[in-house]
């Protein structure tokens, strides 16, 4: 169990002759968590093309607006992107456009089909006159029939096979238009701006350097609000909840002492280091804005302004104290109420008169 100093009390009482007297004062029950300051709304800006870093904006320290530069990024690979999508774009556009050698084809075959088609309807027609005047056989008729029937069919597959190459070729162009805007978009130089007012706090790279997709560039948050981020032992999370109080030891702050509540306690238990992560609200505001800094805390689980409160050093195992009476020395059995790192708060089996010895 850990403990911080601030919230450490000391019992005043004496250990001479008389033995140890328990003492009637406030004593609160804590849990210890560390972790760190962080600014509210805080972000890393990530590198969505490759590319080398052509300007920085701002400075760290600086203040920003929602949807200001940050970085600027010449996307060399984009624009041979860009090269490829266009190109994609102009085959299509070509494909589907009315000189287009596949839909040239296509209609050659229609209009071939159907001068067939009006070619076979005429020789049947001129059949079905013969069969009329008994000059021609049932035979020779049935087979221009089938012939004409053939050419119809082939005729209508033809204007089938045309409407399916134009919709698909027209599906094709579409889609290579999106890409081509999508990769003009892109191309080219490359802004990241800030997604909230705040403060620039990092910036990870100089001007000139090569940057790379899904790289962190910077980090942006609120120069005005932060949180504590604050890690728990495993084995104290059933006892923090939500509202809470916080008492924070802040490094860089040493003389002064934060008050916060707890906001907000993760469901996922970090394996490595057997904890789990709490956030909490930092009242007030800090002397500077600096994003990043050690704190010590102790989460408020319960507190009394009247315990009795005893040394853990008089307690016996199986919770008993040694009482100094004028009959002589007797074990008494206690129950323990709030405790801390030194003092146990006894709720029975003792009053402020009670005279204690401390074991040996």
């Amino acid at each position: 169990m850990k403990k911080l100093l601030f919230l450490s009390i000391l019992i005043a009482c004496s250990n001479g002759n008389d033995g140890v007297k328990p003492e009637v004062k406030p004593l609160l029950e804590a849990v210890y968590a560390s972790g760190f300051v962080v600014s509210s709304h805080e972000y890393q800006l990530f590198s969505l093309v490759d590319g080398n870093l052509s300007e920085v904006m701002v400075k760290e320290g600086e203040a920003v607006k929602k949807g200001q530069t940050i970085i600027v990024i010449e996307g060399h690979q984009q624009d041979a992107r860009y090269q490829l999508a266009r190109q994609a774009y102009d085959l299509a556009l070509q494909n589907y456009s009315d000189g287009s050698p596949i839909l040239r084809e296509l209609k050659t075959a229609v209009e071939s089909a159907r001068i067939k088609m009006q070619y076979d309807s005429l020789n049947f027609e001129r059949y079905h006159n013969l069969l009329k005047s008994n000059a021609t056989t049932r035979a020779d008729y049935d087979r221009i029939q089938l012939l004409y029937q053939n050419s119809k069919n082939d005729y209508a597959l033809q204007i089938s096979r045309l409407e399916k190459v134009k919709s698909d070729l027209y599906l094709a162009l579409r889609n290579a238009e999106s890409q081509w805007k999508i990769a003009r978009e892109e191309s080219g130089r490359y802004e990241l701006k800030s997604e909230v007012d705040g403060m620039v706090f990092k910036i990870m790279k100089e001007q000139g350097e090569l940057v790379r997709r899904s790289e962190p560039l910077a980090i942006v948050g609120s120069g005005e609000n932060f949180y504590l981020k604050l890690n728990v032992d495993e084995l104290d999370v059933q006892r923090v909840q939500v509202g809470q109080e916080v008492a924070a030891k802040i490094e860089a702050y040493p003389r002064k002492i934060f008050s916060g509540k707890i906001t907000k306690v993760y469901p996922l238990v970090d394996t490595r280091q057997q904890s789990i992560r709490v956030d909490a609200t930092l009242e007030g505001s800090l002397p500077a804005g600096f994003s990043g800094l050690a704190v010590e805390a102790n989460i408020i689980i319960r507190r009394k302004d009247h315990a009795l409160v005893v040394p853990r050093s008089v307690i016996l195992p199986g919770d008993s104290v040694l009482v100094k009476t004028d009959k002589g020395n007797r074990k008494v059995k206690v129950k323990r109420g709030i405790e801390t790192v030194d003092e146990v708060e006894i709720e029975e089996g003792l009053d402020s008169a009670s005279r204690l010895l401390v074991k040996q």
